[in-house]
């Protein structure tokens, strides 16, 4: 399977240090499932808090943090391993302490959200943290409705 011809990829955070961090929105109208795929390269023993919020327009008008609870998956240290360990299903995240590369990635059906009240879109956010944490993270969208080619960062 060639991953640009089935998974739209969609920057969530570039590359960025310490402060708290608002993710760019997307619209999951057009797709029925995303991993939001974090990379937390942590230099400081300050841990990393983040959140998923759903709004409904990629604006993040009416922003909120989702209620239902999703699968989290962590490589705890992404350096020496590659297995993805499941985490307790949550809203939220936060990592140890530990001075690592980490990868968290949380599965979110797009149904699990507040459709019934129009909320259709995501961000990513994390908490203010060390200046030597960086923070970056990218949103894998599949169940594509239209293909690769149809936008996520409009509504």
């Amino acid at each position: 399977m060639n991953i640009s011809e089935h998974v739209k990829i969609v920057e969530a955070i570039a590359p960025q240090v310490g402060a708290a961090i608002t993710g760019d929105y997307i619209s999951l109208k057009k797709a029925g499932h995303v991993t939001v795929l974090v990379h937390v390269a942590q230099g400081h023993a300050d841990p990393v808090a983040i959140t998923i919020e759903q709004a409904t327009v990629v604006a993040g008008t009416d922003s909120k943090v989702i209620t239902n609870a999703v699968p989290i998956y962590l490589v705890a240290d992404s350096a020496t391993s590659d297995a993805w360990v499941r985490q307790t299903d949550d809203v939220d995240y936060t990592t140890s302490a530990t001075l690592k590369h980490k990868l968290v990635a949380f599965e979110i059906d797009a149904a699990s959200l507040d459709v019934a009240n129009g909320f259709d879109c995501i961000t990513v956010k994390t908490a203010a943290s060390n200046a030597l944490n960086v923070t970056s993270a990218v949103y894998l969208l599949s169940d594509l409705r239209y293909g690769v080619g149809a936008s996520a960062i409009v509504d």
